[in-house]
């Protein structure tokens, strides 16, 4: 489904993505690991149109979306939810949903919306609260269903569990597993590897811009360098 072939991104003068090549199936719940400044954020960046690679490529079923811009890759299937929520605080719960299927005939939202309220009932219970008074736990509920609002092949998640309290931790990535099951492909970027791992297919590790490993989640959790980096020993 997604292919991504030998791209480089630059910030300036820093290379922060040094040919990294990888592959997300259709069906596929995928985690990217590594440590900060490895590159994660700036590849989703990149995948999402945020971001241009000087050279490589980026392919969803077949169709190059490395020289597209962004609103135009949602259109073709692919929503970023961006690491630290960004919703937007003066607007509801409702309106931010709303946002999210901006691409979309409002009349065509309602399976959207209610496969988010079943999924985040929460969030159903305060649709006409404004975002900003919600909790850090809901705001990363509502970010989730906003990128689900645009009906995507491919959902790109960066960190959802920053910052969250215990608790709204499993749950989300629980969330997370529902919304895979349900059909939608998902690259996840997760700081707790041990929960990623426990809910992903497969997964890559980047270091400094490259994948130094690949494997399915079980090779990964078995890993020395991964159990000793990111799994605690």
């Amino acid at each position: 489904m997604l292919k991504v072939s030998g791209i480089h991104v630059y910030y300036g003068a820093i290379h922060a993505l040094k040919g990294i090549s990888f592959a997300v199936e259709q069906g596929e719940l995928v985690t990217l690991l590594g440590a900060n400044g490895a590159g994660k954020t700036t590849t989703l960046k990149t995948l999402s149109g945020l971001l241009r690679p000087e050279r490589g490529s980026v392919e969803l079923e077949g169709n190059g979306l490395h020289k597209v811009d962004a609103h135009e890759i949602v259109h073709r299937g692919v929503a970023h939810v961006p690491e630290g929520r960004k919703v937007f605080p003066r607007f509801t719960v409702l309106e931010n949903l709303k946002i999210g299927g901006y691409a979309r005939d409002n009349s065509a939202l309602a399976p959207e919306l209610d496969f988010v309220f079943q999924l985040f009932p929460r969030l159903k219970e305060r649709q006409k609260q404004y975002a900003g008074t919600l909790s850090g736990g809901e705001q990363q509920m509502l970010a989730i269903g906003r990128g689900l609002m645009a009906k995507p092949k491919l959902l790109l998640l960066d960190e959802p569990s920053m910052g969250l309290a215990p608790k709204f931790v499993e749950q989300i990535l629980e969330n997370i597993r529902a919304i895979n099951k349900a059909g939608v492909t998902v690259l996840l970027v997760e700081q707790n590897a041990a929960m990623a791992l426990a809910i992903s297919h497969r997964g890559y590790v980047l270091e400094t811009g490259q994948v130094i490993l690949a494997g399915t989640a079980s090779e990964l959790a078995g890993n020395d360098l991964v159990r000793q980096a990111y799994l605690g020993g």
